[in-house]
């Protein structure tokens, strides 16, 4: 089944509006939306109410893979029926038949076994990686409440979502680790005093907040304790929401929730940052996100200069059975090729083309004109076409990384973030720096080296996986 994870939707029946008609629940909330009482019909708490919604969501997903998995087998036993016995040849006695499968056994044990081929040196297909439901354990729970606070019912909730959120609350642990220990130890047991929010700025610098969002959620936090006492848990919870409404201010300027190809039209996405960021891996996973979603796509291998760089390109493009636009000419032209990736493109009726460049500073001047170059060449050939300019982020480089952000961000005209590399960082917190200071939405998060480890960013995900994993 098609998940179109551009629209967080999974086919008819999940279009973010209840059968009734209904809009969905706000997603700020901060509680699951579960029943207020058991299947028996007692009432129970809310803690309660969550768990036997998460035990209602996985008994359901568990009887989807269960009958997939029959389903399977039925086929494959279907298959394996089907040439089992040779036909005998009609119109031949018993006799007859009998001598005609002899032979046939007899030619089938003669005949040389068929050479086997060398392993292809490139990675499995992606189909062979379908998300597994695993046990109902702490990480399940945590998922489906995530999903059920946004106004999932459980009807709507998927493998696909509930697999995702796992790997994003694995790839914020070492974030978390750092974050939220020193957090509650400066919060402890008692009200929030002026004293504990000095002690909390400095764990959100260290976090690589950054001075602007850190000064912004100080700001509301001592406002709120100039007008009432404020316990712990509910310091926390209004920290959440500081922080989210950080990370969607510039995500609401660009009036797009969600970075998603336009249908039946052209979009041209250009991966842009320094060397190393993992521009390339993130172009792969985002070929494999569109098609898996359910667009058509293709590559445009405009990185002639790294040694390889069109060859791992060209394995990624593999891997999603996504084509591949190259010039094999050693220092090609860039622009030369996505002049050819744009006019395959139209000719194929493509709709999302995914173009990537050489790595570069920041500080060099010609490198950026390059990336001007590309630019030009797209608005001649495509003047209609939805152009996006999106920089790959790494999130272990902290605030390295943010002074990327701002210089890209003047030079290439940068419409968006890809943050990469979260599981092998502990400063997941430069998201609210790049969100705050240089006022790019975060559209894609990147946690972990999988395949499917890159999914569109969402605020109240990622402040969940960041304070509440």
């Amino acid at each position: 089944m098609v998940y179109d994870w551009f629209n967080r939707t999974s086919g008819a029946a999940d279009q973010g509006v209840a059968d009734n008609g209904a809009p969905e629940p706000n997603p700020s909330q901060d509680g699951p939306q579960a029943d207020p009482s058991s299947p028996s019909g007692e009432p129970v708490d809310g803690d309660a109410a969550a768990l036997e919604w998460a035990k209602q969501a996985y008994a359901r997903l568990k009887a989807q893979q269960d009958a997939a998995k029959q389903e399977a087998a039925k086929q494959e036993e279907a298959k394996v029926e089907q040439v089992a016995a040779p036909v005998a040849p009609q119109g031949l006695s018993l006799l007859e038949q009998a001598a005609a499968q002899r032979v046939e056994r007899q030619q089938a044990i003669a005949a040389p076994e068929p050479a086997q081929s060398p392993p292809a040196d490139r990675p499995p297909n992606p189909t062979a990686t379908e998300p597994e439901l695993g046990a109902f354990d702490d990480t399940f729970t945590w998922s489906a409440e995530v999903l059920a606070a946004q106004g999932k019912r459980i009807d709507q909730v998927s493998l696909e979502e509930i697999d995702w959120l796992s790997r994003l609350r694995q790839g914020l642990e070492k974030t978390r680790q750092g974050f939220v220990t020193q957090l509650l130890e400066n919060l402890g047991d008692d009200p929030l005093t002026p004293e504990v929010l000095d002690d909390l700025e400095g764990t959100l610098l260290r976090a690589d907040v950054g001075v602007k969002a850190t000064d912004q959620v100080l700001e509301a936090l001592r406002k709120r304790l100039n007008e009432e006492v404020v316990d712990p848990s509910e310091g926390i919870r209004f920290l959440k929401e500081q922080l989210r409404g950080i990370l969607d201010q510039p995500i609401q300027a660009s009036a797009h929730a969600l970075l998603a190809p336009q249908r039946d039209r052209l979009n041209v996405w250009l991966m842009v940052g320094v060397n190393g960021v993992g521009k390339t891996t993130t172009l792969g996973k985002l070929a494999n996100l569109a098609v898996r979603s359910g667009y058509s796509c293709l590559i445009a291998a405009a990185d002639t200069f790294r040694a390889a760089a069109v060859q791992q390109v060209q394995v990624w493009g593999d891997r999603s059975d996504v084509p591949v636009i190259a010039n094999p000419s050693a220092n090609a032209d860039p622009a030369a090729v996505v002049f050819d990736a744009i006019g395959a493109a139209k000719a194929k009726g493509t709709e999302l083309v995914l173009v990537d460049t050489a790595g570069r500073l920041q500080t060099k001047h010609n490198l950026m004109e390059e990336l001007a170059k590309v630019r030009r060449i797209i608005d001649r050939l495509a003047p209609d076409a939805v152009v996006e300019s999106l920089l790959v982020l790494d999130a272990s480089q902290g605030q390295n990384g943010l002074r990327q952000a701002m210089a890209f961000a003047k030079a290439a005209g940068l419409t968006g973030v890809v943050l990469t590399k979260l599981d092998g960082s502990a400063r997941g917190g430069v998201a609210l720096a790049v969100a705050s200071e240089a006022g790019l939405p975060i559209r894609f998060v990147g946690a972990g080296e999988g395949i499917r480890d890159l999914r569109p960013f969402n605020s109240f995900e990622f402040v969940e996986a960041l304070l509440g994993g």
